[in-house]
């Protein structure tokens, strides 16, 4: 059973960094994508940042120069390293994996709250 387990969210104050993980254990396979996702209270879910197996990268205009997506293909991990960080960047941010083979997966969710 392949599980997804996140890291990294917690408080900091505007202007701050912090960094997210996930980790892909189990047999997963050869992976896509992985990626980010944030959901803001009474907003919807949306993309912050995705990167495929051979390295490029999509972000969301709203993150851009301001977030990092990277991976390590050898240990299934994804990060986003965020910097800047505003309260407008206050939500749940999951972790998203699109295997070759399967279903994509989500992670449980961390949240991440940027005081001002």
């Amino acid at each position: 059973q392949v599980q997804l387990v996140e890291s990294g969210g917690g408080l900091v104050q505007a202007g701050g960094s912090l960094r997210l993980s996930c980790a892909a254990s189990g047999s997963i396979g050869s992976i896509n994508a992985m990626g980010w996702y944030r959901q803001a209270p009474g907003k919807q879910r949306d993309m912050v940042a995705i990167i495929r197996s051979g390295g490029s990268t999509r972000y969301a205009d709203s993150v851009k120069g301001q977030f990092t997506i990277s991976r390590d293909n050898a240990k299934n991990t994804v990060y986003l390293q965020m910097n800047s960080l505003k309260s407008e960047d206050t939500a749940v941010y999951s972790c998203y994996v699109d295997p070759k083979f399967g279903l994509a997966l989500w992670g449980q969710g961390t949240q991440v709250t940027v005081s001002s």
